[in-house]
C-alpha cells in the first residue's frame, strides 16, 4: 500500500517533538495522491498546524472489511497495519485523543465507519459529502461504485448491507464518544443522507458539528470543505 506522508516544516527542527496525526481518505476511484492533488496547499497547511497528514489509498473498497473479497480488508489493514506503522515509523502522539482521520464521498464514509467503529483509535473524526447512507443508492443501482463487489448482492443480503451504513452506527455511540464534524452541499446528492445523520445524532444527543452550504458533489466544494475541518481537528488536538 502506497501513502503519501506529508510532515509539517517543523518536524525537522527537533527530534524530540512529537506531533498528531490526520488521515485523510479519498472518495470512489481515487488513491494515495488524491487529497494531495486536490488541496496543493497540504504542505503549508500541515506546517500552520502543526500536523502528520496520511494519505493512503481506498483501492474503492468503502474502507470495509469485505466478507467476500479476502484481498480487500481495509478496515483490519488501518487498524492492524497502518496506524501501528505510522507510529513506529514517526513521531507521532500515539493516542486516540490526537489522531484524526477524515475523507471525502467514500472516504467520508469510511472515515466515520472506521472512527465509530474504534474510538480507542481516533478521537476526532470528518465528513464531507459522505456517502453515510449507502442503501438509498444500491436500492436504485444494485452495482453502483463496486459496493456489491464488497458485500455481494443486495436483494438476499438486506442485513449484511444495513451493518455497513453509517448512518446505522449511530446507535451505538456514547455522547462526548467522538468529537465529529461533517458537511454537505445543499446541491450534492448525499445533502439528504448526510441531514438524516444530523437529525439522527440530534435524536441521541450525539454532540457534533454539522455544516450545509452552497456547492455540489466536486472538487472545489471539498477543497475549501477541508480549511473548516483543520480548525476542528486544531482545536480538539490542542485541548487538555
Amino acid at each position: 500500500m502506497k501513502c503519501t506522508v506529508i510532515l509539517p516544516e517543523q518536524y525537522a527542527y527537533n527530534d524530540s517533538v512529537c506531533f498528531p496525526v490526520l488521515y485523510l481518505l479519498n472518495g470512489y476511484d481515487g488513491d494515495y495522491t488524491s487529497w494531495p492533488s486536490l488541496q496543493p496547499g497540504l504542505d503549508s497547511l500541515a506546517t500552520q498546524y502543526g500536523m502528520i497528514f496520511v494519505c493512503p489509498s481506498g483501492r474503492d473498497s468503502w474502507y470495509w472489511d469485505s466478507p467476500i473479497d479476502s484481498t480487500m480488508q481495509m478496515e483490519s489493514f488501518f487498524v492492524k497495519e497502518l496506524i501501528p506503522y505510522i507510529d513506529a515509523n514517526y513521531r507521532t502522539i500515539p493516542d486516540a485523543r490526537h489522531r484524526a482521520i477524515t475523507g471525502l464521498s467514500m472516504g467520508g464514509h469510511g472515515a466515520l465507519w472506521l472512527a465509530i467503529r474504534h474510538s480507542d483509535l481516533f478521537g476526532s473524526v470528518g465528513s464531507t459529502s459522505g456517502g453515510v447512507n449507502i442503501i438509498p443508492f444500491v436500492k436504485a443501482k444494485p452495482n453502483r461504485w463496486k459496493m456489491a463487489k464488497r458485500l455481494g448482492t443486495y436483494v438476499g443480503n438486506e442485513g449484511l448491507w444495513e451493518s455497513r451504513t453509517v448512518i446505522n452506527l449511530v446507535d451505538s455511540l456514547q455522547p462526548k464518544q467522538l468529537n465529529i464534524i461533517f458537511d454537505c452541499g445543499v446541491d450534492d446528492f448525499f445533502a439528504g443522507v448526510n441531514a438524516d445523520l444530523h437529525e439522527a445524532l440530534k435524536a441521541r444527543k450525539i454532540p457534533h458539528d454539522y455544516i450545509s452550504r452552497p456547492g455540489n458533489h466536486s472538487q472545489s466544494y471539498w477543497r475549501n470543505a477541508i480549511l473548516f475541518q483543520l480548525v476542528f481537528f486544531n482545536e480538539q488536538f490542542k485541548k487538555q
